[in-house]
């Protein structure tokens, strides 16, 4: 019933997880969401894992059929747990994590009214703070999308032709990230977060806002997906901003780098070097025990010295945060901004993403993917940082 692959790993995940639902004071914990079932099995199922504040997991599998493995069950619907979790000898929990963040109303109600549970509480908010900090193998996954994600940047140069839009142009690109390894889908914590493998952004189009929660926005093609390219023309005197996902194993970097077609203006190339430099700076300064908010403080600081604050994360809507954490899903905590009151600590990966947006040019500044190792931080998306010419 455990993945063969990385099996020492997940065991390791079950201890922790056990030791946080036993100091959470609930009886245990009901798994169903892709993610969270994935991080505790090392597979993809439709149904329930539950994992007891002591004892063995249990799972409860609707699809697919052929599964197989002690304390698994077949089931077609959520009434038929209680019995098969009592026939293994476990008592029935009267109080429970469920991903209240996630699951519908109806799943939780029936979830209640099958096992008479008398406490509810949130296990989206625990599995999150449990994803956060990575483990070796873990990691090692991490430095695989890294790699791979490097490797398809140094090729985009050849997806440019002449006369093309921004849509084109990512289109180029996908197709390329998929020929390289990517999954193509990516995994977004959160409701009204649709996006597809990444945004480009050029032109005035960099400038618009969107209703989702990412560091910038653009129109889009369509209004049911209010995000990123939208047919612009890339012409001369733009900036070409992409920032497209390092999904080239179940975890993924993020990396953004900007092109550019023929010269672009002065403050353009200021606001780039400016990102690149807070980069540097929060590279040197970024290690274990650091707050979140003081690194976002720290950006937004050297944004204000420059003279860029009206540039920096967007202009019409900025962005209150400047990084965020990765994984499983591409914003997990901890997130940058000035409110934050989590702690920087080894094992944790982070996006730093300092961006200004310049009207009528685009989108400038640069997207790096970083480790929190014993005693400083590790960059992972080694490309280089320059705007690059695409003509």
């Amino acid at each position: 019933m455990i993945a063969n692959k990385h099996v020492e790993d997940l065991f390791f995940r079950r201890r922790r997880l056990q030791k946080a639902i036993a100091e959470s004071d609930v009886d245990g914990i009901l798994l169903t969401t892709d993610v969270n079932v994935y991080y505790m099995t090392g597979i993809v199922f439709n149904g329930y894992y539950y994992l007891p504040a002591e004892g063995e997991p249990v799972l409860f599998v609707k699809r697919p059929d052929g599964l197989s493995g002690d304390r698994l069950f077949s089931i077609r619907k959520i009434e038929q747990i209680p019995e098969l979790l009592l026939s293994t000898g476990q008592p029935l929990p009267e109080k429970i994590l469920l991903e209240t963040d996630v699951i519908s109303y109806n799943e939780c109600m029936r979830l209640r009214e099958a096992f008479g549970f008398k406490v509810i509480e949130n296990a989206s908010t625990l599995m999150r703070r449990i994803r956060m900090v990575k483990s070796p193998w873990e990691i090692s996954r991490l430095r695989i999308s890294a790699e791979k994600h490097a490797e398809t940047y140094s090729s985009i140069r050849s997806c440019y032709r002449p006369e093309m839009t921004d849509l084109m142009f990512q289109a180029e690109i996908e197709r390329l990230m998929r020929l390289n390894g990517s999954i193509g889908l990516f995994r977004v914590f959160g409701s009204n977060m649709s996006i597809f493998m990444g945004s480009i952004l050029t032109g005035d189009n960099a400038q618009m806002p969107s209703p989702y929660d990412f560091a910038l926005g653009g129109a889009g093609q369509t209004d049911i997906c209010p995000i990123g390219a939208n047919g612009t023309t890339i012409r001369d005197g733009m900036a070409v901003m992409v920032d497209m996902v390092g999904n080239y194993t179940e975890y993924m970097t993020d990396m953004t780098r900007v092109f550019s077609l023929g010269k672009i203006p002065e403050l353009a190339l200021r606001a780039h070097r400016v990102s690149i430099e807070i980069n540097e700076v929060v590279e040197m300064t970024a290690q274990p025990g650091v707050r979140c908010d003081d690194l976002y403080n720290l950006a937004f600081s050297m944004a204000k010295k420059a003279g860029l604050t009206e540039y920096f994360m967007g202009t019409r809507r900025q962005a209150r945060f400047v990084g965020h954490g990765i994984g499983l899903e591409i914003n997990e905590p901890p997130v940058l901004t000035p409110r934050s009151t989590e702690i920087l600590e080894p094992g944790i990966a982070f996006a730093l993403e300092p961006k200004f947006v310049i009207p009528h040019v685009g989108a400038v500044g640069i997207e790096n993917s970083f480790l929190v190792t014993e005693n400083a931080v590790e960059k992972l998306t080694r490309f280089p940082e320059e705007i690059i010419p695409l003509d």
